[in-house]
């Protein structure tokens, strides 16, 4: 569905026709405005008017329409091809989910297309109306807009799981928690909430460092207002800081599940000792037991007044000798 169309013009939202084909017309007459038009999960029915209008590639048409994608950046004869995935973290069942926006820059226009709850373009609207200096760029400002607004919520993102994962370290490290058998299967978890994340930040650094500029595509990208290639290298740094922090969480997580497994290891062979050393303690009263429930007569001692106490003793005396022998080397 079409969640707004509007006309801007010199960094103002201007009344304008409803329908989307006229606002393009009056956009492209005047020579100093553009069209912004956003949609939420349209029907293949309801695109296929707007990428007719706007002349939009129809492979692009269709990455935008059945979504799915990793974020990329192609540049077609008419228009330009971005792909951006937007993120959100519940702390509270340690999920990160992700959804998409696709958005097409062309000549006076810009047309996003959203999947999923995770790509606020409401807010990033709002915010470039009250900041006309900025809109006045056109369809370019749009494009750096949504850019930053992402990019910038992928630190919070990284905070929060940064927050997270030290609270896990901790009752991994914890004599009391750290032995649960569910911790492993926890630190797997969020390990794959690091792999969502690093699925959206990770291939939007080549698409990023284009746009800046960067790299070897060359000093520009068509459609792009080569005066905004500051304000994506701005964008980029801040991309760079979450991949770094993104690759630093993946390693500590993989480090903590190591330790983890380790504890579990040092834990279970103290178990064993301890099995083995009580083990080895009921093994010798039971082997002296054992020698007296023989059926013969001529048994040394067997006849002995003192005979059964002293065996007893016996019994005790090795047992206590076992019993501080293990103990002095940490098996008990």
């Amino acid at each position: 569905m079409i969640v707004d169309c509007a006309i801007y013009r010199e960094g103002h939202r201007s009344e304008g026709p409803l329908d989307f084909s006229d606002a393009l017309d009056e956009a492209r007459a005047t020579g100093d405005a553009f069209v912004w038009i956003g949609l939420h999960e349209p029907t293949e029915a309801e695109f296929e008017k707007v990428s007719e209008e706007f002349g939009l590639h129809p492979l692009a048409v269709e990455d935008a329409l059945k979504a799915h994608q990793r974020p990329k950046l192609e540049v077609y004869d008419d228009s330009l091809f971005m792909v951006l995935k937007p993120v959100v973290y519940e702390p509270d069942s340690d999920t990160v989910s992700s959804g998409e926006v696709m958005i097409f820059v062309g000549d006076s226009f810009v047309v996003t297309v959203r999947h999923g709850e995770g790509a606020p373009l409401g807010v990033v609207r709002h915010r470039l109306e009250a900041e006309p200096e900025v809109l006045r760029h056109g369809p370019t400002s749009v494009l750096y807009s949504i850019a930053d607004a992402s990019v910038d919520h992928y630190l919070e993102v990284a905070d929060e799981l940064q927050a997270d994962l030290e609270v896990l370290e901790a009752e991994v490290f914890s004599p009391d928690d750290g032995g649960s058998r569910h911790t492993a299967s926890r630190i797997y978890t969020f390990k794959r909430q690091i792999l969502e994340f690093r699925r959206a930040t990770g291939p939007l650094a080549l698409p990023v460092a284009r746009l800046s500029g960067a790299g070897p595509f060359g000093p520009s990208v068509p459609f792009v207002d080569e005066t905004a290639q500051p304000f994506f290298r701005d964008v980029n740094d801040h991309l760079t800081r979450v991949n770094e922090s993104v690759e630093g969480l993946d390693r500590l997580v993989s480090d903590i599940l190591s330790a983890h497994l380790a504890q579990m290891s040092v834990r279970q062979n103290d178990d064993m000792r301890k099995i083995s050393a009580w083990a080895a303690m009921a093994a010798v009263p039971t082997m002296i037991a054992g020698v007296y429930g023989m059926n013969f007569d001529h048994m040394p001692e067997l006849h002995w007044v003192w005979a059964y106490p002293a065996v007893i003793a016996l019994m005790v005396v090795l047992e206590v000798v076992l019993y501080r022998m293990f103990k002095r080397r940490g098996w008990l």
